[in-house]
């Protein structure tokens, strides 16, 4: 492991190589693929239309959905995310890493399957929904599966990173307070997550990223009820149908914020 520390590459560091004018060719049809689609995107908001298209009742509950859904997704991850972080960096347990591998699935799983499965799972017919529904508690295609199927697609990314900071703290600063006395609780709120802030933060801000922009699991848990469960991708998705306009402005409106939070993540919280 040591070995592998050091020969990771400074991306900081200058090279020394000499990289001629080639490099820049070979580097811009990829670049320019990129950047063309959000260009295009931009230059095809005029900040007139947007501002009306911001009054429309239907974007603005979609936008008010989305913040809410999404803060309370990111709310209910870190809260429930957290322990399980601490417990996978500081523990080494059966089965440790098939949990580990577990808790990344959702990040590579189609978003359609995710919403296939929570479907199965809490659904009228699901494993656990069949039960919930016996007492007269539905889930999907409610405001409640909106956050159950953002949570699921966007949690890993807040634990992967909490896992990460925990285990970059030197756990002899833990053993130290633990001799002057403190408890473990106490270790891991004064020592262990202030330690670990900027990481945690950035997990934060990245699933509720994640969240905002999530469609695939919530269409198919959840639905496209306007006003309900109708979130701003699932508005885009409609409005390509009844008004590209509306489409353009939510677009513009989600690449904006992703753009923000890049920049939060990689230029404030982590230095």
């Amino acid at each position: 492991m040591a070995l592998l520390r050091h020969a990771r590459p400074d991306l900081r560091r200058r090279s020394s190589l000499r990289l001629g004018p080639s490099w820049w060719f070979l580097s811009l049809p990829l670049l320019g693929f990129l950047t063309l689609p959000l260009l295009a995107l931009l230059l095809r908001n005029a900040p007139v239309e947007v501002v009306s298209n911001l009054g429309k009742p239907a974007v603005y509950e979609a936008v008010w959905l989305s913040l809410k859904t999404s803060l309370l997704a990111t709310g209910l991850t870190v809260l429930l995310g957290t322990p399980l972080a601490v417990l996978l960096a500081r523990r080494d347990f059966p089965l440790r890493r098939a949990v580990d591998t577990l808790i990344d699935l959702p990040m590579v799983l189609p978003p359609a399957v995710a919403g296939v499965a929570l479907l199965m799972a809490f659904g009228r017919r699901g494993l656990l929904g069949s039960l919930l529904y016996d007492f007269g508690v539905q889930i999907p295609f409610t405001q409640v599966a909106v956050i159950m199927a953002q949570t699921f697609v966007a949690a890993p990314l807040y634990v992967r990173a909490a896992i990460i900071g925990i285990a970059g703290i030197d756990e002899e600063l833990e053993d130290a307070a633990l001799i002057d006395g403190a408890s473990t609780g106490q270790v891991l709120r004064y020592v262990t997550l202030p330690l670990t802030r900027p990481a945690l933060l950035g997990g934060a801000v990245l699933t509720w990223a994640r969240a905002l922009g999530e469609f695939g699991a919530t269409i198919i848990f959840a639905g496209n009820l306007p006003g309900r469960t109708q979130t701003m991708p699932l508005a885009i998705y409609l409005g390509f149908e009844l008004d590209l306009g509306v489409a353009l402005t939510l677009s513009a409106l989600l690449m904006g914020t992703s753009f923000l939070v890049l920049v939060l993540v990689r230029y404030v919280l982590m230095g």
